[in-house]
């Protein structure tokens, strides 16, 4: 069973840095992606940032130049340093895999919070 643990979240200045970790499973055919996505009271989840199997990386455009994705293959772990966080920054931080081997199918985390106070 695929696991998918976020941790990291918490409380930061505007301006402030935050690192969230997420340990995903090993899947069996690879993961497409593995991800970090957001969302905020009354509005829809977003892509915060992806990374995928060739380690090319997406990033959503709020958090551009702001927030980095990295990858430890080796602990399973993917990371999100976020750097010169904003109050608009604060929300559920949520851990994605997604594998489309043999089938499209997403994992997700539980989710984190992370706060960020002017």
């Amino acid at each position: 069973q695929v696991q998918v643990v976020e941790s990291g979240g918490g409380l930061a200045q505007t301006g402030g840095s935050l690192t969230l970790s997420c340990s995903i499973s090993r899947s069996p055919y690879g993961w497409y992606s593995e991800g970090w996505y957001r969302q905020a009271p009354g509005t829809q989840r977003e892509l915060v940032a992806e990374i995928f199997s060739d380690d090319s990386q997406n990033y959503g455009g709020s958090v551009k130049d702001r927030f980095v994705i990295s990858r430890d293959r080796a602990k399973n772990m993917i990371f999100l340093q976020m750097n010169n966080l904003k109050p608009e920054d604060t929300a559920v931080y949520y851990c994605n895999a997604l594998t489309t081997i043999p089938s499209r199918r997403e994992y997700w985390g539980q989710g984190t919070q992370v706060t960020v106070s002017s």
